[in-house]
């Protein structure tokens, strides 16, 4: 077993707190994110995990045993940066196979475990090359054969693809996903981009000023966000948002200066169940995401909302129109075969059940 578990934990740089009491389980074989912006806790939280920053209070086990106070290189994890920190004096096979001289494995297994590693990550015509000599996608695996050889208990990865262009970063994620299954082993993975930890993760963390704002799987965090913070970060484009004052007075309405919309039976369950005293007036942030927005070009039901075309974004398949409503301006992903020029008159209707209410005060979910 290598579960990982975080308790109260807490770092301090001088007088700025950089995280505030996280508490994380991450089981055994599973893929965990620690997603946030920068400055938000995230790679603190792992380097304290490695050891490479002392604890302020809290504690971290791993595989049961707490490691607070055990040195780095005992701890039976590797790390993989960034920066993907190889010698470059060295060929492919001696920075792939240094961590195991060190240790002072026989020639016999120092060379099996790197012909596994290398065959896994389909470097293997590479063994001769100098770092000098390769691109930034094998340099990266290169970096990651060096931790698999090691075959530890943990995997901790520091944004290693953040760096790399947009085609070999999406073709990285599809190739650590199928290496962490393959492998068979606990991943933690500190990054600032939601689409890897989306499409990567089997349960994110998401952290703000070093506070745990959510953690649960990529479908729950992207459909049943524990706040505006994650709402808002979680997503592309991201969610809109627009104040407005719930009602009950004549049933359950949110209230706008350009419009009014009456809310289903199952959203008013759920505001209910979490404001059990509500029978006024709310301030709230209603948030719908653009693809959960129709935009048409004539008005077919009541709850429409009239706004005005901004400007169009297209993106291939998908358009991306950013359309007025007043004083707001709400982005609507629909098809490209849509057509509106700027300023043309256009209707909005948010699909009902993917509406999102959030506490105007606390940007706590309502639902």
């Amino acid at each position: 077993m290598a579960k990982v578990t975080i308790k109260n934990l807490y770092k301090r740089y001088g007088k700025v707190e950089a995280v505030k009491g996280i508490n994380l389980e991450c089981e055994d074989k599973e893929f965990l994110c620690l997603l946030g912006p920068s400055g938000c806790g995230k790679s603190s939280t792992l380097r304290m995990i490695a050891g490479l920053e002392d604890i302020t209070s809290g504690e971290i086990t791993i595989d049961g045993v707490r490691v607070n106070n055990i040195h780095p290189s005992k701890r039976d994890i590797a790390m993989v940066f960034e920066t993907y920190a190889l010698y470059p004096h060295k060929t492919v096979f001696k920075n792939m196979s240094y961590p195991l001289r060190i240790r002072k494995l026989s020639k016999s297994e120092i060379l099996t475990r790197v012909q596994r590693a290398a065959e896994i990550l389909e470097i293997t015509d590479l063994m001769d090359r100098y770092p000098r000599e390769l691109s930034g996608g094998q340099k990266q695996r290169v970096a990651i054969g060096r931790a698999i050889v090691r075959n530890p208990k943990v995997f901790l990865m520091d944004e290693p693809i953040s760096h790399l262009d947009a085609k070999l970063r999406a073709h990285m994620r599809g190739e650590l996903k199928h290496l962490q299954k393959e492998l068979s082993q606990t991943f933690i993975y500190v990054t600032h981009d939601q689409l890897e930890a989306m499409s990567m993760a089997d349960r994110i963390a998401v952290m703000n000023h070093g506070l745990l704002q959510q953690y649960d799987s990529p479908h729950n965090i992207f459909n049943q966000p524990a706040n505006q913070f994650v709402a808002g970060f979680v997503g592309d484009p991201p969610m809109n948002f627009i104040e407005c004052i719930l009602t009950v007075e004549d049933g359950w309405k949110l209230k706008h200066d350009e419009f009014e919309l009456s809310l289903e039976d199952k959203v008013q369950q759920k505001v209910q169940a979490q404001t059990p005293q509500f029978s006024g007036a709310l301030n709230v942030t209603l948030g719908i995401r653009p693809e959960s927005i129709t935009i048409k070009r004539e008005k077919t039901k009541p709850n429409e909302i009239a706004g005005q075309v901004y400007i169009t974004e297209p993106l291939g398949s998908d358009l991306i129109v950013d359309v007025t409503v007043g004083q707001e301006r709400l982005k609507i992903k629909t098809t490209s075969s849509f057509e509106g020029d700027r300023g043309a008159k256009v209707f909005l209707e948010m699909v009902p059940d993917k509406i999102h209410l959030f506490d105007a005060q606390t940007s706590k979910s309502l639902m």
